[in-house]
C-alpha cells in the first residue's frame, strides 16, 4: 500500500475525501488541521473563528488544556475494560453527572443517538413495568421537525424526508405533534403513552424557539397524565443557552435528560441518560449495554469537561456574552434577513434565500458558520470565546450582508 503524506493542500485533501469517503455530508470547503480555543487553522495556514463548535460538542473550546491533560493521564493507565469488569472512573462519572443534574442514576453511552435510543428503551420498559401499559403497546410522543439522531428508529419518527427516504420500514410506537403546541400534546396522549421526547430548542430545524411557557405547560401535562418528560439536551445543554440546561429557562426539571456532545468537551464520544431511580432502575443485567459505554477513558475526560464548565463559569459567560451578542445581531438590518432568534450563545439568522452562499462568504472572511434547515445560519461559538472575538464576528457579518 502506498504511504501518503500526512497533510496535503486543501484541494488535495478534499479530493481524497471525495474519492474514498461516503458522501453523507456537504461540508464547507475548509480542511482543519489544528485548533485552539475558539479558533481553527486549515492545512494552508488560514485562521478561522469557529462559530459552530462541532454542533456544541466543544463548548469548552478546542483542545482545552485541562481536558487534554485528563485524557493523557487516563490513556496512560487504562482506556477500556468493557462493562464485563468494573473500572475506577465509572462510579465517579455517574456520581458527578447525577449530582450536576439533580438526578439519581446515570446510564452512560457513546453517541447522542445511542443515548436517545437508550432513553426510548427506558421509557418503554418504564411504561410496562411502572405504568402498567399492556405489552407491545407503549407509545412515545415526539415533535415535528425534531432531530434526535440518525438511527433507523429515530429517523422513523422524523418529519424530514431527506432523513427517512430509502431507510424504511420504520419502527411503530411514535406520535408526532407540532413543536410548541401544548394542546396538541395533551390531545395526543393516551393511556398507552409512556413518554414525551422533546428538544427545548430545535437546533437542526433552524434554532426554533417554542412559545414562552410551553415547556412548563408540557411538564405539567406529563405530570398530570403520568407520562415521562424526556429532554434531549444534547445540543442545548451544558451551558449553551445561558443556563446549565435549556429547560431551566422555564424552571422545568424533566424526568430524564439526554446528554452528549459537550459532555466530553469534544475529545471523546460520551453520552448519557440521567434520570430517577424508578426510571433507569428498570434495566437489569443483559437488558441493555455497550462495550465502550462507561469506559474509563471517556469517563475521566467527561469528568474534567464538566469541571471546566463549572469552575470556569461557562454557563454565566454564555448568558452574559450571549445576551449582548444577540442584541448586537438584531441591529444588523438587511432585506434578506427575516429574523434572528436564539438564547445564550446559540443564534439563528433566518434568511429569505438559501443560507449556504452566505456561509461560504463568511468562510472567505475568516468566520465558520453552517446553514441549517436550508435558510438559517447557525451561530454557536465555543463558550470560552472573548467579547473581542464576538465583536470581530459581528464585523464580518456586517461585511457579508453589506450592512
Amino acid at each position: 500500500m502506498t504511504r501518503l503524506a500526512a497533510v496535503g493542500s486543501t484541494g488535495e485533501m478534499i479530493g481524497l475525501e471525495d474519492r474514498w469517503g461516503a458522501h453523507n455530508y456537504h461540508p464547507l470547503p475548509v480542511v482543519v488541521a489544528r485548533a485552539e480555543g475558539p479558533w481553527v487553522y486549515d492545512v494552508d495556514g488560514n485562521r478561522y473563528l469557529d462559530c459552530l463548535s462541532a454542533y456544541s460538542a466543544v463548548n469548552q473550546g478546542h483542545c482545552h488544556p485541562r481536558i487534554l491533560r485528563a485524557l493523557r493521564s487516563q490513556a496512560e493507565r487504562v482506556t477500556l475494560t468493557s462493562r464485563a469488569y468494573r473500572n475506577d472512573q465509572l462510579p465517579l462519572f455517574c456520581r458527578d453527572v447525577a449530582e450536576l443534574c439533580g438526578m439519581e442514576m446515570v446510564l452512560p453511552m457513546n453517541s447522542g443517538a445511542e443515548a436517545v435510543e437508550t432513553a426510548i428503551k427506558a421509557a418503554r420498559r418504564w411504561g410496562y413495568m411502572r405504568k402498567g401499559i399492556p405489552s407491545g403497546r407503549a407509545e412515545i410522543v415526539v415533535c415535528e421537525n425534531n432531530f434526535h439522531g440518525r438511527t433507523t428508529t429515530i429517523v422513523g419518527f422524523s418529519s424530514d424526508p431527506g432523513s427517512r427516504e430509502g431507510f424504511g420500514p420504520f419502527a411503530p410506537g411514535f406520535r408526532s405533534v407540532p413543536f410548541g403546541d401544548a394542546a396538541a400534546l395533551a390531545q395526543a396522549i393516551t393511556p398507552d403513552t409512556c413518554a414525551f421526547l422533546v428538544e427545548p430548542i430545535q437546533c437542526e430545524a433552524g434554532i426554533l424557539m417554542p412559545p414562552e411557557g410551553y415547556l412548563a405547560e408540557a411538564a405539567a401535562i406529563c405530570r398530570d397524565r403520568n407520562v415521562l418528560l424526556i429532554a434531549d439536551e444534547i445540543q442545548t445543554g451544558l451551558g449553551r443557552t445561558g443556563t446549565l440546561f435549556a429547560c431551566e429557562h422555564e424552571g422545568v426539571r424533566p424526568d430524564a435528560y439526554v446528554l452528549g456532545k459537550a459532555l466530553s468537551g469534544g475529545f471523546y464520544p460520551v453520552s448519557a441518560v440521567v434520570s430517577r431511580r424508578d426510571v433507569l432502575g428498570v434495566f437489569d443485567p443483559g437488558s441493555h449495554g455497550s462495550t465502550f459505554g462507561g469506559n474509563p477513558l471517556g469517563c475521566a475526560v467527561a469528568r474534567e469537561a464538566l469541571r471546566v464548565i463549572v469552575e470556569e463559569r461557562l454557563v454565566a459567560r454564555s448568558a452574559e456574552l450571549g445576551g449582548w451578542f444577540l442584541r448586537q445581531l438584531r441591529r444588523i438590518s438587511h432585506p434578506e434577513i427575516i429574523g434572528i432568534r436564539g438564547r445564550g450563545l446559540l443564534a439563528g439568522i433566518e434568511l429569505r434565500n438559501p443560507a449556504r452562499p452566505r456561509c461560504e462568504r463568511l468562510q472567505e472572511l475568516g468566520m465558520l458558520c453552517k446553514e441549517t434547515h436550508d435558510r438559517v445560519i447557525r451561530i454557536a461559538p465555543p463558550l470560552v470565546i472573548e467579547r473581542a472575538d464576538l465583536e470581530w464576528a459581528l464585523g464580518r457579518l456586517r461585511v457579508a450582508f453589506g450592512a
